[in-house]
């Protein structure tokens, strides 16, 4: 029996023999086009020298493939190449099919051309099963696949597969395994494995190519690893453009902005990368003023310089100036991306802005942004923090496709909103008709509706317990705080303790102050004690400990020690501070008419 790849491919061309682009060897010859066969000037690589720039090759390619006339490896290779870059699927499987019955699958560059067309198809398991088909891999397909899984964001899979053709000796002196490796360990911050990595191309003498050198910088810089980098740098024997601008990025990007500005002042010829590098830099580490001063004096500011100043506002809480700094980008005509307006729609979220929210709403839709992922995502978000849940909810579900930032959203301004239900509802749809995963902050989002009365703590418990299992997520304090809440409504305060402590968060004062606070519903005074001591020993927070001792201790008839926890309060001139809000007070001026009342 053939294997998995032959027996789908096979299946597909039997799906489709009444229109096969590519027949099978024994297809009869048509005597109507003898002639052709017998024409001595026909060649396939007449044909090659279109491929790439016809798509009406493909089909010639069909019609000479029906006359008898079989391709070589050579011709293979460029109708898979040609067949990968206009994205023709079927195709490509059609093409697969008589390749393993013309047996050209054990020809290297035809195996790697149709890994390369499996990766490009976004069919990466396929691409790693045909891998496992081949009688002899080399490195060209493997690289291939790697390549592939790092360009797919499936950073752990391309390393498994890397550390993989190590063992195999399949990637032993080559420069692109090791590049792609490195690429994955950036983003997946795994510093440990990038010096194991950097060591082997010690050994081997890639690390002098400037392309490697330039993958061990960004991963150095990735990897908070200034110096390492830096040193990589200083190491390259000829350096180009991407050297310079990595070692800016990787000082700026961890705050030394100093070091940056030195880089970029030695730099023969910056350019707008390396600009917005240090921009990017300065907006996260630095003086914000110092980034638009930067932004002011660059040669050619596109799209990404402003962003990183707007997104710096935004993660500073400036959201007003962050407005401001997008403003002037719309009135100075720059173009504007979706992170542009997915970063102030954050921003916006933020303030509860909705008289702002609605007017970027606008400029989304007459961008043509409004029904992207990112945009879509944010557009949720701040509906829902506006309050306006039924917006959020109509664009949730107009968006063609959604990831698991749309779905978090609207799971939490349902939950924010009290409609404890749908949540529920929205969360059991999710795990059903999807294959996205649910994480840390969607199981958060769940808990927290589950303090409502109306839902049994049991079924919190079984979410909670679902996390750890079934999906392998680690509870962060923000876990273990709802748990203590929904266990102080349920009296079990001594159970609660006991979580703080195996989960190891027993030196967290947080959790400590939430379990202080939960002994109030079922003054349990005790436990309470214990809680109170834990808080002031680790936050040294006594005016919220007074307050809630002073009160459990009154509502118990403890009447002298409430007393001399009041006493204590005068003397260290402990008062409960009044409740605030922000509300946004519409005047619709235009723009500028929005003002903002602190209210006590």
């Amino acid at each position: 029996m053939r294997r998995f790849l032959c027996n789908e491919a096979r299946k597909f061309e039997n799906s489709h023999r009444s229109h096969a682009i590519f027949p099978s060897p024994s297809t009869q010859t048509s005597v109507d086009h003898i002639h052709i066969i017998g024409n001595n000037n026909f060649k396939w690589e007449n044909l090659i020298q279109t491929l790439a720039t016809s798509e009406l090759a493909l089909f010639e390619a069909s019609k000479f493939l029906s006359f008898g006339l079989k391709p070589n490896a050579f011709a293979l290779v460029h109708l898979l190449q040609s067949t990968t870059n206009v994205g023709y699927h079927s195709y490509g499987q059609q093409l697969h099919s008589y390749i393993l019955r013309s047996g050209h699958c054990s020809h290297a560059y035809v195996s790697a051309s149709l890994i390369k067309f499996y990766v490009r198809m976004h069919s990466l398991s396929d691409a790693h099963k045909l891998f496992g088909e081949i009688p002899q891999p080399n490195v060209v397909s493997g690289n291939t696949l790697i390549s592939g899984y790092v360009h797919a964001g499936q950073f752990r899979k391309a390393l498994s597969f890397f550390m993989h053709m190590q063992r195999s000796h399949l990637c032993a002196n080559d420069a692109f395994s090791f590049t792609s490796a490195l690429s994955a360990c950036a983003e997946l911050s795994l510093s440990k494995l990038g010096r194991s990595i950097h060591s082997k191309t010690v050994k081997l003498g890639l690390v002098n190519g400037t392309v490697v050198a330039n993958c061990l910088i960004d991963m150095y810089g990735k990897c908070g690893l200034v110096e390492n980098a830096v040193g990589v740098f200083d190491g390259i024997m000829e350096m180009d453009v991407i050297s310079w601008n990595s070692v800016i990025a990787a000082t700026a990007k961890n705050g030394k902005i100093d070091l940056a500005c030195k880089f970029l002042h030695l730099m023969p010829n910056p350019d707008t990368i390396s600009y917005n590098g240090l921009i990017s830099g300065i907006a996260e580490f630095g003086n914000i003023e110092d980034a638009i001063q930067v932004l002011s004096t660059m040669p050619s500011p596109n799209s990404s310089s402003w962003n990183s100043i707007i997104t710096g506002f935004v993660n500073r809480n400036r959201a007003r100036e962050a407005l401001d700094m997008f403003s002037k980008m719309h009135s100075r005509n720059v173009l504007m991306d979706e992170f542009t307006f997915s970063t102030i729609l954050n921003g916006i979220a933020g303030l509860s802005a909705l008289t702002w929210g609605l007017l970027i709403h606008c400029c989304t839709v007459k961008c043509g942004f409004d029904l992207s992922v990112v945009v879509g995502s944010a557009l949720v978000d701040m509906y829902s923090k506006c309050g306006k849940v039924k917006n959020a909810e109509s664009i949730f579900t107009a968006m063609p496709s959604r990831n698991l930032v749309s779905w978090n959203s609207m799971i939490s301004g349902y939950a924010h909103s009290g409609d404890f239900a749908r949540v529920i509802q929205l969360f059991e749809l999710l795990k059903r008709e999807t294959d996205i995963k649910p994480d840390n902050i969607t199981f958060l989002n769940l808990l927290s509706v589950c303090s409502h009365d109306q839902i049994p703590f049991e079924v919190a418990n079984h979410y909670f317990e679902s996390m750890i299992s079934e999906y392998r997520i680690a509870p962060s304090i923000e876990h273990c705080c709802s748990m203590i809440r929904l266990m102080g409504q349920k009296g079990e305060l001594w159970k609660a303790e006991r979580m703080i402590h195996e989960l190891g968060y027993e030196s967290y004062g947080v959790v400590w102050r939430a379990l202080l606070g939960a002994c109030g519903a079922h003054s349990d005074l005790q436990v309470a004690e214990i809680a109170a001591a834990k808080v002031i020993e680790l936050e040294r927070n006594e005016d919220y400990v007074y307050v809630k001792l002073s009160n459990m201790y009154a509502s118990f008839g403890r009447w002298e020690d409430a007393s001399v926890i009041r006493g204590l309060m005068s003397r260290k001139r402990v008062r409960k501070e009044a409740g605030s809000s922000w509300i946004e007070v519409e005047s619709f001026v235009g723009m500028k008419g929005n003002k903002y009342v602190h209210c006590k």
